[in-house]
């Protein structure tokens, strides 16, 4: 075959029309929208909280960590019928779409009671996980005190959030994320106002440190909550699935097994994948509280750069969803592989701009000149696997959309456990080698996880319609 015919089939394979790209971003243009605004605040947050001190800057970044993987373990638990409910949604089957709304709420209340009884009866054992051995006493004392008055709080924000996830998830999966999108930049605003309010005592209001942090996020939350319930029942007319979920708690037997069983891997797939990154963070803080101060500037200002390829993730589970859902296998098909050719192109394009404004960034940040420095180089990390995230991202997304759990738990928490891990534990514990470097060796393992998801993707392993 030529190359000029090479080049042909490969922009037909990758590269939508008009059509596509409009109904591409009309799914992702709000959720970019969403998510940046929601890390503009976090990095705003952060360097709050960072101007307050690094040891409460470590501390409230341990505890987010913590707090991570339940966060994730809400999304996955709800991840399991909300492939069903999405493909409902693509089958104009609302009653489908009720039920998964209720399955949703029964997962979310077990994983309530189970996050409270862990977080009440081990604060001090998982923040001491994070402490050093040889870290100043004093450091030690003061760090276990701000996390624990920081972790107490923050538990009467699980409530709310997990409430806004149950139907902001179902919002995104009939096809409306304006709502979603509007409540959290509400809620957003409402937490960087209060967090300058209560962090530095400012109009009259106490000066609470990272306690006042963490009750303006739990009260964002509940705002972010009022407004998204509110709004979905106001409009029924919209969102007909809505009309008599609460009239009982009835669930077809037949289609609750089916949902634990797709659900039940991704929930313990997002327990172990964010166990996972709990453990390399911990492995991180074997160098010292700096680098866990490092390490939250990388991850906070990293974020901010990653909306774009996170959010195609989302576009790649309702398009593709919705494809299989209406029996459009040959859709399916290529509206994987051409959001996957988008989501890598539009990362070049932030991995550069991260790239360039590594240097800069950090520096607003009110701690120690190695601290920034050590920042820098790790953001320098995630700009050149940037591109290698969004390909994994959209080859897991894709692998999910057509409910093969199975294969999506092995190929991310397996993968992380089976391989990420051990390498950073061999690194951390039995070597010397410095923060950075190590850290690059971790991430580039990305790169196999890359070859592996492509080769499952092209082989269609994941194409099927699972609601007949």
């Amino acid at each position: 075959m030529s190359q000029g015919k090479l080049g042909a089939r490969l922009r037909r394979a990758l590269i939508g029309d008009r059509a596509f790209y409009s109904a591409m971003i009309a799914i992702v243009v709000p959720i970019i929208i969403q998510n940046t605004v929601s890390n503009v605040v976090s990095l705003l947050d952060n360097v709050m909280v960072g101007r307050v001190g690094t040891l409460e800057m470590s501390a409230v970044a341990i505890v987010n960590q913590l707090l991570f993987i339940f966060n994730l373990c809400i999304f996955g638990g709800l991840a399991g019928a909300g492939i069903f409910a999405t493909q409902f949604a693509g089958a104009k089957d609302d009653e489908g779409v009720r039920h998964c709304f209720r399955i949703k709420w029964l997962i979310a209340i077990m994983m309530l009671v189970f996050a409270f009884s862990v977080f009440l009866l081990l604060p001090e054992q998982l923040i001491g996980l994070y402490l050093a051995e040889g870290t100043d006493p004093t450091d030690m004392a003061r760090t276990m005190g701000f996390g624990k008055d920081y972790l107490l709080v923050m538990l009467l924000g699980l409530l709310p959030f997990a409430v806004s996830q149950i139907y902001a998830s179902t919002l995104r999966e009939v096809g409306e994320t304006r709502l979603p999108m509007l409540a959290s930049i509400a809620a957003i605003l409402v937490n960087l106002v209060f967090n300058y309010l209560l962090i530095f005592g400012k109009l009259g209001f106490p000066r609470l440190g990272v306690t006042g942090a963490a009750i303006a996020t739990v009260f964002s939350r509940y705002v972010e909550m009022a407004i998204i319930m509110i709004y979905t029942h106001l409009r029924s007319d919209v969102f007909p699935f809505i009309r008599g979920a609460y009239r009982s708690a009835y669930v077809p037997a037949r289609l609750m097994r089916r949902v634990l069983k797709r659900g039940m891997p991704l929930l313990v797939n997002e327990f172990f994948w964010s166990s996972g990154m709990a453990v390399l963070l911990q492995c991180i803080s074997v160098r010292g509280l700096d680098a866990v101060a490092a390490y939250n500037i990388t991850s906070t200002v990293s974020n901010l750069f990653k909306v774009v390829f996170l959010s195609m993730g989302n576009a790649v589970a309702i398009m593709v969803g919705q494809a299989l859902g209406a029996n459009r296998i040959d859709e399916a098909k290529d509206t994987a592989w051409k959001l996957m050719a988008a989501a890598v192109a539009s990362n070049l394009v932030m991995s550069t701009l991260l790239f360039a404004l590594s240097p800069v960034i950090p520096q607003i940040y009110n701690t120690e000149p190695h601290v920034r420095e050590i920042a820098t180089k790790l953001l320098w990390v995630v700009a050149l696997m940037m591109p290698m995230y969004s390909m994994a991202h959209c080859c897991y997304f894709t692998l999910r959309s057509g409910g093969r759990t199975i294969i999506t738990f092995f190929f991310d928490s397996g993968f992380t456990w089976a391989v990420c891990v051990p390498v950073a534990y061999v690194l951390a514990n039995l070597t010397q080698l410095p923060v950075v470097p190590m850290y690059l060796a971790v991430q580039s393992l990305e790169m196999i996880k890359v070859i592996i998801g492509v080769i499952l993707v092209h082989k269609g392993v994941w194409v099927r319609n699972i609601i007949e």
